[in-house]
């Protein structure tokens, strides 16, 4: 499972929900009086799937559930979240139930497709704070986060002995990255690779203390002395040949170059151990916090949550089946089919007692920084990756320029 930037045709479903809503085609206004049903429940619900492990984990637990409450769940695995989910938003007939894309859900709550029940879960404030605010709209907590993961940093242990580093060389600032990154290049390896998206180059911002907008997402704060920092570093990382991007050693991603050993760390998020398990497992490897930035320490959080629609006609029924696949034991046990981070904070001691090696991302929570929370925002980001593609041989203050202006124009402002 390898989260990445999303993809325009994507985009476009999700511009023509609004587009549709915009225009009254979505009946989104009537979502309030939509009549409910207390009776057996025919839910449906939609999945973004990692593979057959998740699928099956979850038609699993639904089946427990339905089984439990006498009512039904069809699971359904969609070939493209976003897109399906826009259509199905724009024709009037969502799911039930569905996994919502942090990143995206700013577009679906500011249209009122979301049922905003996420108060009405059981021990609601025992999820991450961070999360809670990720699926926060004008002050509204609408949805339950599913899971989570965060990006650390990983270590060939080969490589880094074979360079003469220790456990004590491992960094944990900026200028120690960048010095034990000159004496891995000095051994021959490639010293670090990174992906070229500001879901990878993003962490450097929080860490510099910056980020794209304001923390309630209505402000436009991208060309900051924080993110010039931010991408100057990088910007030097690249260029003194210390760090490549991906393409640059012929791989898709960054897990693909670690796994086949062309660089000596990769930052990226806990889904790499599936990648390490099925695909290298000869490689040895060990997984550290994210080195504090100027600002402290910083990374990211990629996480989805449970969504019901607001035109359901099961929505309490829906909020039980939420409240069934939240439970400490049911995280847990999609954790050991699938690899996922539980979003409640009891589960952190299980699950690292049970994943000891997923330590340094679970301990990354209280730090993470989730995704750009506003609407209409996915164009403005796409144009940003494909700038930071470009970051070796271009100024990072004509990049930040352009994507504060950007922003402010999809912002409104």
């Amino acid at each position: 499972m390898k989260r990445r930037s999303s993809t325009p045709l994507a985009a476009l479903a999700v511009a023509a929900l609004l587009s549709a809503a915009a225009c009254g085609g979505s009946g989104f206004e009537d979502n309030a009086a939509a009549p409910q049903s207390s009776g057996p429940a025919s839910l449906q619900i939609l999945i973004g799937s990692s593979g057959d492990a998740e699928t099956n984990a979850v038609k699993e637990a639904a089946a427990a559930w339905a089984k439990a409450t006498g009512n039904t769940a069809t699971v359904t695995p969609a070939q493209n979240l976003s897109q399906q989910l826009g259509q199905a938003f724009a024709g009037g007939t969502p799911p039930d139930v569905f996994y919502v894309e942090a990143v995206r859900f700013a577009d679906y709550a500011g249209v009122g497709a979301l049922e905003p029940y996420g108060d009405k879960i059981a021990n609601s404030d025992d999820f991450y704070q961070n999360l809670r605010d990720a699926f926060t709209y004008d002050g509204t907590y609408y949805c339950a986060p599913k899971d989570f993961s965060t990006l650390a940093l990983v270590i060939n242990t080969t490589k880094w002995e074979k360079a003469g580093l220790t456990d004590a060389d491992v960094p944990t600032t900026w200028e120690q990255l960048t010095e034990v990154s000159r004496k891995l290049k000095d051994a021959g390896e490639v010293p670090l690779v990174v992906a070229d998206t500001r879901d990878r180059i993003g962490a450097f911002m929080v860490q510099a203390g910056g980020w794209v907008t304001s923390e309630d997402g209505k402000k436009a704060t991208a060309d900051s002395p924080e993110n010039l920092r931010a991408l100057e570093y990088v910007r030097s990382l690249l260029r003194e040949g210390l760090a490549k991007y991906p393409g640059d050693l012929d791989a898709g991603w960054g897990g693909e170059a670690f796994g086949k050993e062309k660089a000596a760390m990769t930052i990226e998020g806990n889904w790499i151990k599936g990648a390490m398990k099925a695909d290298y497992p000869g490689v040895k490897y060990t997984v550290h916090e994210l080195p504090a930035g100027p600002a402290g320490k910083g990374t990211l959080s990629f996480t989805q949550c449970w969504g019901i629609a607001a035109k359901s006609k099961y929505k309490q029924q829906a909020i039980d089946f939420v409240n069934a696949m939240t439970t400490v034991d049911q995280q847990m046990a999609f954790a050991r089919a699938f690899g996922v981070m539980p979003s409640r904070e009891s589960a952190k001691e299980p699950f690292t007692k049970e994943f000891p090696e997923d330590a340094a991302f679970a301990d990354s929570a209280g730090f993470a920084r989730g995704p750009v929370k506003a609407p209409k925002m996915e164009s403005v980001l796409v144009d940003f990756d494909a700038a930071l593609q470009k970051l070796p041989s271009t100024d990072p203050k004509s990049i930040l320029t352009r994507l504060q202006r950007n922003t402010q124009t999809a912002l409104g402002g």
